[in-house]
């Protein structure tokens, strides 16, 4: 069977991939005009010169790509490719503009890549100096790095029926948001900006003006957790802070359940199941946080502010805090590696291996003792939601939480070589695969470039999952028999 896989398999085109790579360069061009008629309207001329290079450049070479001549349909290994791709690309050209606020090309670099890819670690502080271009900038990247860069280009620029079910997001097996064809992909859009307009409203109904409200609800729908503000949600009153979080909830629940429940007046249970997943975690750590913050004498006003908001932060994967995590104790900060990873609901913005694989690892385990308590000759199914789940997807689930992990400690081991407190250095690390951007403190200029590599790498692995980039890496995506393109 591997033998006749391997005679089926084929290659890349290289073709194919400049094509559709120009195209998302074109889209990546349209977004960034957002980012430069701001700095225009504000008067940061050398910032809107850069974004001019940045946007005449990226125009040439999409338009010069787009004009080859291809088939209209792509393999899956080139849609992976191409994800690959222009997330690393994107965050290469954005640090451009972005070093036009005082930053250094490796500290442009980390925050573009941390923009792109929903983190929303920092290496910048004292944000009350930094220009509204720069602030804007970093939550506009958020908001179409949530939403997902090539989602938005199925939107605009490919043909229906392109193959394209790692174009969009990650998660074609349980739920067929990244479907592939330009009308299942506006679907999404429609919701995403849906909300993002309703968060800006809610912003302002609560109190916050415009730019605020603009800043907080990209990184929130996103959930990334830019903040305009070093203190995050801190300098926020208590009814702000509640908006924002539910907000970043709403962004971390799979996102074509509200397209169903809006416009198809229908729901699925994998949706509701996701839904009260999220809550019912974000709730369990709420309770866990608090018990560990009254134990150690912090007064129960406090506990009861802030441990909902900094759970369900971390749950969504959002990563905004109302008080500093590199205050909490060793307890509090392990509660909240665990909720990171984990993360939020599929086909959602949120990072993490995904609350829906952990169920089905739990699932799997209580089979496996439930097992030794049956005849051997009883046949028992794994059903989630009423699915029956098969087994290619419980092979899938299992091998993304292993890939989480193994990454993991492979980036946290040069953080203890390095001599970094091991709980904090786990904290921050888990913090940039998951793509959520709570800090203890580590993610700073000051960093050694090293670890900043290593965390730049965690958020792009976080971002596609890990998969992609062993796709990428493949000799076989490469090198091999390659489709008549025809």
């Amino acid at each position: 069977m591997a033998k006749l896989a391997m005679e089926l398999r084929y290659a890349v085109r290289l073709l194919v991939i400049l094509k559709y790579f120009g195209q998302l360069c074109l889209v990546l061009a349209a977004l960034t005009l957002v980012p430069f008629l701001i700095s225009v309207i504000l008067g940061d001329v050398p910032v809107s010169r850069r974004y001019g290079m940045v946007i005449a450049g990226i125009t040439i070479l999409g338009f010069s790509l787009s004009r080859l001549r291809t088939p209209s349909k792509i393999q899956d290994n080139e849609g992976i490719v191409l994800a690959a791709l222009i997330l690393v690309f994107t965050p290469l050209v954005m640090s451009y503009p972005l070093m036009g606020s005082g930053l250094g090309f490796i500290d442009a670099l980390f925050e573009a890549i941390s923009g792109v890819t929903t983190t929303g670690l920092s290496m910048s502080s004292a944000l009350s100096h930094k220009p509204p271009t720069f602030l804007f900038a970093r939550a506009w990247m958020q908001w179409y790095g949530g939403m997902g860069i090539v989602v938005l280009s199925l939107a605009l620029v490919m043909q229906p029926g392109l193959h394209a079910k790692w174009l969009a997001v990650k998660d074609s097996k349980i739920d067929d948001l990244v479907g592939g064809t330009r009308a299942h992909a506006r679907r999404v859009l429609k919701v995403y900006v849906l909300l993002t307009v309703l968060g800006i409203m809610g912003s302002l109904l609560v109190g916050i003006d415009f730019f605020d409200a603009m800043m907080y609800t990209f990184s929130a729908v996103s959930t990334g957790g830019f903040a305009p503000y070093d203190d995050s949600l801190a300098t926020l009153d208590w009814p702000v802070q509640v908006w924002i979080m539910l907000t970043c909830l709403a962004g971390a629940v799979p996102l074509m359940f509200y397209h169903r429940i809006l416009w198809e007046k229908r729901f699925a249970a994998a949706d509701l199941l996701q839904l009260g997943a999220i809550v019912v975690a974000a709730l369990v750590i709420s309770l866990a946080m608090a018990a560990l913050w009254l134990s150690s004498g912090m007064a129960w006003q406090q506990v009861i502010h802030h441990a909902p908001l900094i759970a369900f932060s971390a749950q969504s994967t959002t990563g905004f805090s109302s008080i500093p995590c590199e205050q909490l104790d060793g307890g509090s900060k392990l509660v909240l590696i665990l909720s990171m990873i984990v993360g939020g609901g599929t086909g959602s913005t949120a990072g993490g291996f995904k609350l829906l694989r952990f169920l089905i690892a739990v699932g799997v385990l209580r089979l496996i003792i439930l097992k030794t308590c049956l005849p051997k000759h009883a046949v028992i199914e794994h059903r989630m939601a009423g699915h029956r789940l098969q087994e290619e997807e419980i092979q899938s689930a299992l091998l993304l939480i292993i890939l989480f992990v193994s990454v993991t400690a492979l980036s946290w081991l040069p953080f203890l070589i390095m001599g970094f407190n091991p709980l904090d250095s786990l904290f921050e690390v888990v913090s940039a695969i998951g793509t959520v951007g709570l800090s203890v403190g580590l993610t700073t200029s000051e960093l050694p470039a090293l670890l900043k590599g290593i965390l730049c790498f965690d958020m792009l692995m976080g971002r596609l999952e890990i998969l992609a980039w062993l796709v990428m890496l493949y000799p076989g995506t490469w090198f091999g028999r390659r489709m008549k393109e025809t």
